[in-house]
């Protein structure tokens, strides 16, 4: 039986199979081998780019008119069943035979990284086979194909029993269709999206833009005359659009040195840039790893792109984690943790007591209020931040890691700057990795930019993923080929490679009509992640959900948005763990997930309906509101996120005006001004009434003062966001609000003789 889809209609002919049956046999093969991807496929529909195929047959019309209708039956059963044959090949998807029309997918239900170049090939072979069809009625039959890609929702089922299939909804199977009609027999023609796919793989003859039924606009056309010849496929394809990484032992040495210098007292700062995937968190953990005989003490700090306008975000996350401050301990563990913690810091009480505040614990009446002002809370409690970075440094070396710094808030970017001037009189030694894109403003550090890999490192990456199995050359060139040096992508390319199991039964591993032939190595990193994620159908669900909440995600909130019983959710999270789609890091109820890359999360994100996205993003935001209130009183700017994301735009105001005031209280002004003013866009959408207005007015003015305090009095921006809220305050209703709204706007920029105006008008309203 394992045989059976490997089975091709000239094997059936030689073992003395007649045609008739052998069509059946090829057809029934290849639909118990799809019907397995779309059984494993998840119920709910997605969206996902698609290639989709139309096929005609020529003047069916005219043969049907002087043709038996039997005799016309078989000439359609000849030519459905070649067409079919030949896109299975492809590992297309016979959609639905339309009369002489037939309907077909590439890239779903599994998705290929070259799935518009197998569309081309297989609607050239498809002109020839049904061109070879041999009867005994004086007819040629012929054909002509329109080929085109793009974004699709697919998988709502339509129909019922035998009538029953999976419906694509979107432009790009109409442009197939209209491109069909305009092809010369014996022609395919593709749309613009599809030939850019295609490199230069193909003789393309341009047909300008094309005038298309039902589309509005004209639409760029091209004829493919057939195959081109080429010696470098990867040029061919795509090479301009991939990248890699691996084995940096010039970096990694260049550090090291840095390193050697920094711990005898000279301390510094690398920041390690480059392109996403390209081996920066790598380097860093080669240099963690190369030091860890080394008596140190190491400090990780990773920023968040959800995190962006979360004041020290970083610091909190590494300070709990040190601490070992877990989600269920009670106030009076997490107070006890973070009192062992901070064993270093000069002025115990005070600093325990700012950086209990700061990780949103109660001190439980054990340490006074401090009475300082909003900004001598700030100052000392960097001063209380810096102590703690000075008391471990004297006591021993420090390696700090301080990951993805192109995501940190504003407050721990100036925070970090602080460091990196002390860090300069310490054994301190700190890695900075950031994206290409990024512009550092901390002139005491230098920056190590990493490269792409050449081929020699590409092939050591391969083996170390492939561990002792090793890949034939051609499998090996291949992926180096496609991935162009880039790490993250030779590690998915491999992987994927592995995971299709290419090489079983092929002692070689390819040649010509061997396994090779048909492996499926995807050319970019979305589509090698849609692959992997289709072979991970029965849990999918499981990523994208996760995928929802965000980069890192916990089994507990997992837990409480999914409808999954415990035992399903832990092995779907191990399935992902295996298939090193996510990584762990503790146990339990207490897991914390992490997805590999933020590309990987990207890739399951997208896949889901944005309606689909709504209703997750609404599940969240309420369940952190009502099951998780000390992440909802720490991080209120998430909870905004994803009421926003939800829809719930009045909710999402509420948490975004939350945001910015925490924000202000702890003297962190650009994120107030950004959650803030994130708050004002969406109440500016909503419709008028005086309820509304009043929302408004509270948020403008916090703005205002925001502004004052972050930009300062003379800032044009100040003045602005204070007239408006004048202007605001003149259309509310309610005189003391209007009177609470003028004494903001005062605190900037009115006089008191106007702020007394104001009050007597209150006080006579009143």
């Amino acid at each position: 039986m394992n045989v059976l889809p490997d089975l091709t209609d000239q094997d059936l002919e030689k073992i003395g199979i007649p045609l008739g049956h052998r069509r059946k046999m090829v057809r029934a093969i290849a639909d118990a081998k799809h019907s397995r991807f779309v059984a494993q496929a998840d119920d709910e529909p997605e969206r996902r780019q698609l290639t989709v195929m139309f096929c005609d047959l020529v003047g069916s019309t005219a043969l049907s008119s002087r043709l038996d209708p039997e005799d016309m039956r078989q000439v359609l059963l000849h030519y459905q069943s070649a067409c079919a044959s030949v896109i299975r090949t492809y590992e297309g998807y016979v959609a639905r035979f339309l009369g002489d029309g037939i309907l077909a997918y590439f890239g779903y239900p599994g998705a290929h990284e070259d799935d518009a170049e197998r569309a081309v090939r297989a609607g050239l072979e498809i002109i020839a086979a049904v061109g070879s069809i041999k009867f005994d009625l004086d007819v040629k039959l012929h054909t002509r194909i329109g080929v085109a890609t793009g974004l699709v929702v697919v998988g709502d089922l339509i129909g019922e029993g035998a009538a029953e299939q999976r419906a694509v909804v979107g432009e790009t199977p109409n442009i197939a269709a209209r491109l069909q009609a305009l092809a010369e027999p014996d022609t395919v023609i593709v749309g613009e999206s599809t030939r850019h796919l295609l490199g230069e793989l193909f003789e393309l003859r341009h047909l300008g833009q094309c005038e298309l039924k039902g589309i509005s606009e004209k639409v760029n056309a091209w004829a493919v005359d057939g195959l081109k010849m080429f010696d470098n496929r990867f040029e061919a394809v795509r090479a301009s659009r991939l990248t890699g990484f691996v084995n940096r032992e010039s970096e990694i040495g260049l550090l090291l040195e840095q390193k050697n210098l920094a711990w005898q007292g000279k301390g510094g700062t690398v920041i390690i840039s480059g392109d996403a995937g390209v081996g920066k968190s790598r380097v860093a953990a080669e240099v963690s790893q190369r030091v860890a005989t080394e008596a140190h003490t190491t400090l990780r700090y990773q920023c968040s792109p959800y995190h962006s306008n979360s004041a020290l975000y970083p610091f909190i996350t590494q300070l709990e984690r040190a601490a070992d401050i877990r989600q269920h301990d009670s106030p009076e563990q997490r107070l006890k943790k973070l009192e062992t913690t901070l064993v270093n810091v000069g002025d115990i009480s005070t600093s325990r007591l700012l950086l209990a505040s700061m990780l949103s614990i109660p001190t439980m009446d054990r340490y006074h209020p401090h009475g300082l002002s909003p900004a001598q809370q700030r100052h000392q409690t960097f001063a209380a931040l810096l102590e703690q970075l000075v008391g471990l440094a004297n006591n021993q070396a420090v390696l700090f890691i301080f990951e993805d710094a192109h995501w940190a808030d504003a407050t721990s970017i100036e925070l970090l700057g602080l460091m990196i001037e002390r860090i300069r009189r310490l054994p301190v030694f700190a890695i900075i990795t950031v994206r290409s894109e990024f512009e550092p403003p901390w002139p005491a550090a230098s920056t190590l930019t990493l490269p792409r890999l050449g081929p020699q490192h590409v092939h050591v990456v391969i083996g170390q993923i492939a561990d002792r199995r090793k890949l034939p050359t051609e499998v090996v060139e291949q992926i180096t080929s496609k991935t162009d040096g880039i790490p993250l992508f030779i590690e998915e390319f491999t992987k994927a490679v592995l995971q299709a199991d290419i090489l079983r039964g092929s002692p070689d591993g390819g040649g010509p009509g061997g396994a090779l032939a048909t492996m499926s190595i995807p050319a970019t990193l979305q589509d090698s992640l849609m692959a992997r994620l289709d072979r991970l159908a029965a849990v999918k669900e499981i990523a994208q959900i996760g995928a929802v909440i965000g980069r890192e995600f916990s089994y507990a909130l997992l837990n409480a948005v999914v409808s999954y019983d415990e035992t399903k959710l832990k092995s779907g999270l191990a399935q992902l763990e295996n298939a090193e789609l996510v990584f762990r890091r503790g146990e339990s109820t207490e897991a914390i997930y992490t997805f590999k890359h933020a590309l990987v999360r990207d890739a399951a994100y997208e896949s889901l309906l944005r309606s689909r996205r709504q209703i997750l993003h609404g599940q969240i935001a309420e369940a952190l509101r009502d099951q998780f209130a000390t992440i909802a009183a720490a991080q209120p700017e998430v909870l905004a996120h994803h009421f926003t994301q939800a829809g719930q735009t009045e909710t999402a105001i509420e948490w975004w005006g939350r945001a910015g005031r925490r924000a202000m209280d702890k003297s962190a002004y650009n994120e107030a001004i950004a959650n803030l003013r994130r708050g004002l866009e969406l109440a500016e959408e909503l419709s008028d009434s005086p309820a509304r207005r009043l929302v408004r007015l509270r948020l403008q003015t916090s703005y205002g003062r925001a502004l004052l305090y972050g930009r300062g009095h003379g800032s044009p921006e100040t003045t602005i966001a204070f007239i408006r809220a004048r202007e605001l305050a003149g259309r509310v209703e309610d005189a003391a609000e209007r009177f609470l709204a003028y004494y903001g706007i005062w605190v900037g920029s009115l006089g008191r003789a106007e702020l007394a105006s104001m009050l007597d008008i209150a006080q006579a309203r009143s």
